[in-house]
């Protein structure tokens, strides 16, 4: 969390990192699953993109996937939770990715590249994700969202508006309905 407010704290002119969109992250009464409804209401993260956790010298960015459903997933392989949720993701995402869905994690808090390598590999994680042990790309997810609940999960529209936050781990059947249903919308 200090890396993401030392992060912002210094960043100004030209070349300041992306401040976030216009999404404004409110969890009414503490909840830990919230619906962002009607679509007008929802907000945009900003530019978000990063190293690939993967491929080295490749870049992951949320605009390669204009039009698409798109689901945000905060983990570490430091995470029992992220260890518990890997293959409701990994489920969620093969039933979805036919219906213009696409998944994107991002690795934090992570300062061994190899370790989180080993995570994807052992769960069979087949979407691509950000390397980002600083937490610098959450930056774009905007200043109130808060970036120790590791694992989070933010689902957005085709319009890559925010359109639900989870702020738990997930099983498959959690996210499901909330996938097919914004892939049901133009």
């Amino acid at each position: 969390m200090a890396a993401v407010l030392g992060a912002a704290g210094c960043a100004s002119g030209s070349d300041a990192v992306a401040q976030g969109g216009t999404f404004d992250f409110v969890a009414p009464g503490g909840q830990t699953d919230i619906l962002y409804d009607p679509p007008e209401s929802r907000g945009k993260v900003g530019p978000l993109s990063g190293p690939d956790l993967m491929a080295d010298g490749r870049a992951v960015s949320l605009s390669d996937y204009a039009g698409q459903v798109v689901v945000i997933n905060l983990w570490g392989q430091w995470c029992a939770p992220c260890r518990s949720e890997a293959d409701d993701l990994e489920q969620a995402y093969e039933a979805t990715k036919d219906l213009g869905v696409q998944f994107l994690g991002i690795n934090v808090r992570d300062p061994q590249r190899d370790k989180a390598q080993d995570f994807v590999i052992d769960n069979r994680m087949s979407y691509p994700s950000i390397y980002d042990p600083p937490m610098r790309t959450l930056i774009a997810l905007g200043g109130s969202y808060p970036t120790s609940v590791i694992p989070s999960t933010l689902v957005l529209d085709r319009q890559h508006r925010v359109a639900a936050v989870f702020l738990r781990a997930l099983l498959a059947e959690d996210l499901l309905p909330v996938i097919e249903r914004l892939a049901a919308q133009p």
